[in-house]
């Protein structure tokens, strides 16, 4: 293919790749927790890492990811000690985030606002070597946590106070989500763009959800889907000249409209059948009960 005989191209679809499993691994956690534009508040506090990554001259993706990463506690920290003061805590932290990333990148040598639209919107041509070593770093430490931890991050993202009373360490957990969700956004910044990352987190959860109720089935579509949408995303961008992380986006949001439009008739034929069991009056020890915890969750 024409499009591997680039290295620039070779460096964006390895990097499409790690995007498309690291973002929907994170974002199955986030949607649970009901947290579903985290990954929208982190990628404005990246703003100022990458901005502090030109002013200091060091790895913009590291810089990025240290400061996503302290932002991500902080916003825990609100979370748990803001209360009704907690939305503008958050607000301040989200608007002050995108306003130093202009302000550093601005005082940087020969900086300019330009510098950071290849962050925001994601660019191929200027992923480099060193940015995809960071990226396979980062995107293993991630796979690690989601895959590794599932059960627990499982349990406390669908009832804290189940965890808690089961031992896990819900507070660790909810710091180590956040702090992987802020590992994910510095992943997808190269090739979605710090202003979209958080639609590939969320959506192709959303659209495995048409099809599974499980959450084993739903983590593996939502990965499928990720991966199809980057690579999808990616050939596009190359063989179209249009931006990569739009391309990549709009291909998720397709995604979910198809399937929630084949899921429909399954729905339906599923309300029917439960009608049928209804109406044949079956006992009601025969019914399985809906369980509140995660043990309900098949192949978790």
């Amino acid at each position: 293919m024409e499009i591997l005989d680039y290295a620039f191209m070779q460096r964006a679809l390895l990097a499409a790749v790690l995007v498309g499993i690291t973002a929907p691994a994170v974002g199955i956690y986030l949607v649970q927790r009901r947290q579903a534009l985290m990954g929208d508040g982190i990628g404005h506090v990246a703003m100022t890492g990458v901005g502090l990554g030109f002013l200091l001259s060091w790895s913009p993706v590291w810089m990025a990811t240290a400061v996503s990463v302290l932002g991500a506690v902080l916003m825990e920290l609100i979370r748990w000690y803001g209360r009704m003061r907690g939305d503008i805590a958050l607000a301040m932290l989200f608007y002050g985030g995108m306003a130093g990333g202009v302000m550093f990148i601005n005082l940087a040598p020969g900086g300019s606002n330009a510098n950071l639209t290849s962050y925001l919107f994601g660019s191929l041509s200027t992923v480099s070597r060193s940015d995809v070593t960071a990226i396979c770093v980062l995107a293993a430490f991630v796979v690690l946590v989601t895959v590794g931890l599932r059960r627990q991050l499982f349990a406390v993202s669908q009832d804290e106070e189940f965890a808690r009373v089961t031992g896990l360490p819900v507070r660790a957990l909810n710091l180590l989500t956040a702090v992987t969700a802020a590992v994910t956004v510095t992943v997808a910044m190269r090739v979605v763009g710090l202003l979209l990352v958080s639609a590939l987190m969320v959506v192709p959860v959303a659209a495995a959800q048409q099809l599974s109720r499980s959450f084993a089935a739903t983590f593996a579509i939502a990965v499928a889907i990720g991966v199809s949408v980057t690579i999808g995303g990616t050939v596009t961008s190359y063989y179209q000249d249009v931006p990569p992380g739009a391309t990549i986006v709009l291909l998720t949001i397709g995604a979910f409209v198809v399937l929630t439009a084949l899921a429909a008739p399954v729905a339906r034929r599923r309300a029917r059948a439960a009608a049928a069991v209804r109406e044949a009056g079956d006992p009601v020890e025969c019914a399985i009960p809906a369980s509140r915890g995660p043990e309900s969750t098949v192949g978790v």
